[in-house]
């Protein structure tokens, strides 16, 4: 009786959760038709612009039939070899792979991908199409750079997308959940689906982590320390000392407006503003604010006299130092580099040694974001936020997901709808999703004058309070970091900051990417970095001739600012100097618009 009890509920449960799906998948449908009845929906103009890239590439693809046969050609030899393989391992062989898998490709970690002859085959068919696809559009002829990219760019997302781990009949892992689990994975998925959905609105808002078990000012961003200044763009956080002396030179960190500033004061085990407290440096940093339409005029200039140069007016009152180091981090690394050039052009000698994190200054080379950067692109952009005053920051998110769709769209369509699982709960990823608006007049200025003109590298190429800007006339003592795997700030790119700067520039090139090779502390023992003290001029040169050393860049980091940061005092604590404490770290623009409950 208890067993067919337990039947029935079941039955009455799967039934009740196949009934609110019906009608929350009827609501998210008539709200979308509603929001998209007058216009091709979202995305529509993007997708005629790859359309017609690809239809161009297509064309040059005919116009030489003598190359796309040796292409055809090779593509149908590499599946007699699979075909060959695939006929040996079933009569007992054990021959090697036609196309192996990247050991860095988690999408193939299951061991039916290996063990299985029928998944093998699926796999193997799907790498060697995938690999003769980029393969294949790469080598077009007669292309412009820009097409040329955005071809490989949307190649690669196609390829991704089709995997075979991304769909239910054709995925080891997710068949042997659902004849487990009944096909109550399936069901989780579609909940989970339904959810993301329903929290973006009718766009699809991919659940990256467990919001609900992170809290700013809780278990995140925790450094103890008071806001001592602000204005309408930003607060200023001093934090409190850990040691008795300190460096006498206060440390000024500028971080991205894109993001909250808390990826630099995580938890306490990968707090970097933690770590360097700790150390005895004084640190200050900058807290932008979430902008909304007030601030629509608001320029990249403005963003330079509120941000660095009010900060350094007002560490100067709350410490009584004029002198001080400072740290940019990417876009706030591209505003650093300007307001020093501006500070040069001044005499203005306030900063005395600058460290740059994955930061551009030179966007020649500016990676795959130029993909969605272009003349026709921008204008649409400008439009849009012309009508509400602001970029909205997910559709900044949206767009950094795209550069890494496997590890932050794919990988979580199969654990979240296919496997019905929730994602692990990670800070990075829960900090990711707390993006943030750009006013429209700052970030059309910033996307115009960097990723289309490149008017940053060119001397007099811009004019920010009067002043031409020339990064020639930075000649303060630099630390430029690098992460091998940017995807956001090539490190190749960020190269060409050792030939601008006039001082003496220690590049350093971290292992992972834009946010892990940033945020890595030295107890986690993990990835590596390399440094090489004689100048080279190209990157690989320098890479060819560079020292590698386990671990963490910090301590590396930590002894060449104390050279710079001048002798030991007294420590100094938040309200000892001329400004009165406003409220507790992490305050109040921190907080704003955060993923509550997401």
């Amino acid at each position: 009786m208890a067993s067919n009890d337990q039947g029935t509920n079941g039955g009455a449960d799967a039934a009740a959760a196949w009934t609110d799906i019906a009608e929350r998948s009827r609501k998210i449908i008539a709200d979308f038709v509603d929001r998209t009845a007058a216009g091709g929906g979202p995305g529509f103009n993007e997708t005629i612009r790859i359309g017609q890239a690809f239809a161009e590439a297509v064309a040059r693809l005919w116009s030489d039939p003598i190359k796309l046969v040796h292409a055809q050609m090779s593509l149908w030899q590499d599946y007699a070899a699979l075909w060959q393989r695939t006929a040996e391992r079933l009569a007992g062989g054990k021959p090697e792979p036609v196309a192996a898998t990247d050991p860095a490709d988690r999408r193939f970690r299951h061991p039916e991908w290996e063990e299985s002859h029928v998944f093998d085959f699926l796999k193997q068919s799907y790498l060697l199409t995938a690999n003769w696809m980029h393969s294949t559009f790469r080598d077009v002829e007669g292309l412009d750079d820009k097409t040329a990219k955005k071809i490989e760019f949307y190649t690669r997302q196609w390829v991704d997308a089709v995997s075979p781990t991304n769909f239910l009949l054709t995925n080891p892992e997710a068949l042997k959940a659902t004849v487990e689990s009944r096909g109550e994975n399936l069901i989780k998925g579609l909940q989970n689906l339904l959810a993301d959905l329903e929290r973006g609105q009718g766009r699809l808002d991919i659940k990256t982590t467990q919001h609900e078990k992170f809290q700013i000012g809780v278990n995140l961003a925790t450094t103890p320390g008071k806001v001592v200044f602000q204005n309408d763009l930003m607060q200023l956080i001093q934090f409190a000392p850990t040691t008795a002396k300190v460096c006498k030179r206060p440390l000024l960190i500028v971080p991205p407006w894109i993001n909250k500033y808390y990826i630099l004061d995580l938890r306490p085990e990968n707090s970097f503003i933690q770590w360097a407290v700790d150390r005895g440096f004084t640190v200050f940093i900058v807290s932008w604010v979430n902008p909304d339409a007030k601030l629509a005029r608001k320029s990249f200039e403005d963003y330079m006299i509120e941000g660095p140069l009010a900060a350094l007016d007002a560490i100067e009152q709350a410490t009584g130092e004029r002198s001080i180091t400072a740290i940019g981090y990417c876009i706030g690394g591209t505003l650093m580099a300007a307001t020093l050039a501006y500070m040069a052009a001044k005499g203005d000698d306030r900063i005395a040694a600058v460290t740059f994190f994955t930061t551009l200054v030179d966007f020649a080379e500016a990676g795959d974001l130029e993909v969605f950067i272009d003349e026709e692109q921008l204008k649409e952009l400008e439009t849009k936020m012309a009508e509400r005053g602001y970029l909205e920051g997910s559709e900044m998110a949206s767009t950094f997901s795209m550069l890494r769709s496997n590890d932050l769209i794919w990988n979580y369509v199969v654990n979240n709808y296919l496997l019905g699982k929730e994602p692990f709960p990670f800070d990075i990823l829960h900090w990711n999703a707390d993006s943030t608006r750009m006013p429209a007049a700052m970030h059309s200025f910033y996307l115009r004058k960097m990723y289309v003109e490149n008017k940053l590298v060119e001397p007099g190429g811009l004019t920010l309070g009067g002043v031409p800007i020339d990064l020639g006339k930075v000649a303060l003592p630099t630390y430029v970091l690098s992460t091998r795997e940017d995807h956001i700030a090539p490190w190749k790119t960020t190269f060409a900051a050792t030939r601008l700067y006039n001082g003496p520039v220690r590049f350093v090139l971290s292992l992972s990417g834009h946010v892990a090779g940033v945020v890595n502390p030295p107890a986690a023992n993990r990835y590596g970095y390399w440094t090489n003290g004689q100048p080279q001029a190209h990157p690989e040169a320098w890479l060819a001739a560079a020292e590698k050393h386990e671990g963490s860049w910090w301590p590396d980091w930590a002894r060449w600012n104390r050279r710079h940061a001048g002798a030991q005092v007294a420590a100094r604590k938040p309200g000892d100097g001329k400004l009165t404490p406003i409220e507790d770290a992490p305050g109040r623009y921190v907080t704003a618009s955060a993923p509550a409950g997401r």
